[in-house]
C-alpha cells in the first residue's frame, strides 16, 4: 500500500509544483501519511484544504477510504 500511496502523491505533486510549492513525504505508517508542504504551499492559508479536500480525498477514493494525512 505504501508504494501505491507514494506513486499517487508523486502524480499529484505536479499540481502543487505548478503553484510554486511541493510536498515531502515524511513517513507512511500503515494508513497514516505524514507529509510536509514546502515552498509556496508551506505558508499558504489554504494548505489544510489542499491536504484534506484534495490530497487525502483522492487517496481515499483511489486507494483506501481509511487513509489519513497528517501535516507535519
Amino acid at each position: 500500500m505504501e508504494e501505491k500511496i507514494r506513486e499517487k502523491l508523486d502524480e499529484l505533486r505536479v499540481h502543487l509544483q505548478a503553484d510554486g510549492g511541493d510536498l515531502e513525504v515524511v513517513e507512511i505508517d500503515g494508513k497514516t501519511v505524514k507529509l510536509r508542504l514546502v515552498g509556496a504551499c508551506g505558508c499558504c492559508p489554504h494548505a489544510t484544504m489542499t491536504i484534506k479536500d484534495g490530497l487525502e480525498r483522492i487517496l481515499k477514493e483511489e486507494i483506501d477510504p481509511e487513509i489519513e494525512i497528517e501535516r507535519v
